[in-house]
């Protein structure tokens, strides 16, 4: 759902940007909390992934296709206020290099498919695994509904601000029953991703995602005399707290992975436009498209200037977009770390354990 230049109008586009950049400053913040030695690389590579798998269009019905938005893979993984912070990188890198998504309308998608999916994903997550079970099983069940009821919301979003900024004169119940429609089918697509993903996680790292980190745990209760009561609360000395398992296998695995779907599952991904692009041209919402900024950029389209050979153009744009946004990612991701760090701290010290030293 990348928007492009001339869907919505000036003011309109100037005051996304404005919330988007609110957006990310508030999230810089929490994502100092949010990140620590182990999860700013991870953050980077997690960016790269959603790169990577956006690339990968998937039919949704005939003549249209869909791609996943990542907001609720990413808020469930590293956090909400660190996944504001992918999504924009992404956006960013995708925009300005490959001519996805308008220059002008940045702050739009930002919005819709950076703030939007993120805030709603994260929302109904934390509700449905406080209420189900603590297991792998819920867990991934909540990430599939999360993920799924994200990307309508996206399109709602979209519509409200298309009300208020639209450049063509279009009965807005026509578009929102467009967008919301042909995008539940896309969010089929997204919550299966999210949900093999996430499950994947848990499998074998568990304590690298952010979203069942702290959930609470309900007191052991014991019957007496056939009444149920809390147990009494444990007096043994706490266990030492196991050493951190390194992340380099994992860290190694994703971006390999990232690497494959961009260089090679893309070129098998749907040709047909995606949800936004059948509804703007079926509904006459793109009269107005302006042409990209970056039209002339080498990458633009996902393909390599000067290359005939679209296998080898389109894999090889996959790929420099990956590592790109690997290291951006990553780059900023341990800034936003080190900044958290106070004079004399040790890297990677956990924000909680220096409030409690301050304490």
């Amino acid at each position: 759902m990348h928007v492009p230049d001339g869907f919505i109008d000036a003011p309109v586009s100037v005051a996304a940007g404005v919330l988007a950049a609110g957006a990310v400053a508030v999230s810089l913040r929490g994502a100092r909390r949010e990140l620590d030695e182990r999860t700013a690389p991870l953050a980077g590579l997690v960016a790269a992934f959603i790169f990577a798998v956006q690339m990968l269009n998937f039919p949704v019905a005939a003549g249209t296709s869909g791609h996943l938005m990542g907001g609720a893979l990413a808020a469930i993984l590293v956090g909400p206020c660190t996944a504001v912070l992918c999504l924009s990188v992404v956006l960013l890198l995708q925009g300005i290099f490959f001519a996805d998504g308008g220059l002008t309308a940045l702050g739009v998608n930002i919005t819709v498919m950076g703030v939007v999916t993120v805030v709603v994903a994260y929302a109904v997550f934390r509700l449905l695994t406080g209420l189900l079970p603590r297991t792998r099983r819920s867990a991934t069940a909540s990430a599939f509904v999360a993920a799924l009821v994200s990307v309508p919301a996206s399109a709602a979003a979209f519509t409200l601000l298309y009300w208020i900024g639209g450049t063509t004169d279009i009965p807005i119940g026509k578009v929102f029953t467009a967008m919301v429609g042909v995008h539940v089918l896309i969010g089929i697509g997204e919550a299966v991703i999210t949900g093999l993903t996430v499950g994947a996680v848990l499998a074998v790292r568990p304590d690298l995602v952010h979203g069942v980190q702290g959930s609470p745990v309900a007191p052991l209760k014991l019957r007496i005399d056939g009444e149920l009561v809390d147990a009494p609360a444990a007096t043994r000395d706490p266990e030492p707290a196991p050493a951190r398992r390194s992340t380099r296998g994992f860290w190694i695995t994703g971006l390999v992975s990232a690497l494959l779907l961009a260089g090679f599952v893309s070129f098998y991904a749907s040709a047909d436009p995606d949800g936004l692009e059948r509804v703007a041209a079926d509904q006459g919402i793109d009269e107005k498209v302006e042409e990209h900024g970056a039209a002339d950029s080498p990458l633009a389209d996902y393909g390599v200037g000067d290359i005939a050979n679209a296998r080898l153009s389109g894999g090889l744009a996959g790929v420099i977009g990956v590592s790109a946004t690997v290291v951006v990612g990553t780059g900023v991701f341990w800034v936003v770390r080190r900044r958290e760090e106070g004079p004399g701290e040790e890297p990677g010290q956990a924000p909680h354990d220096r409030d409690h030293e301050n304490a």
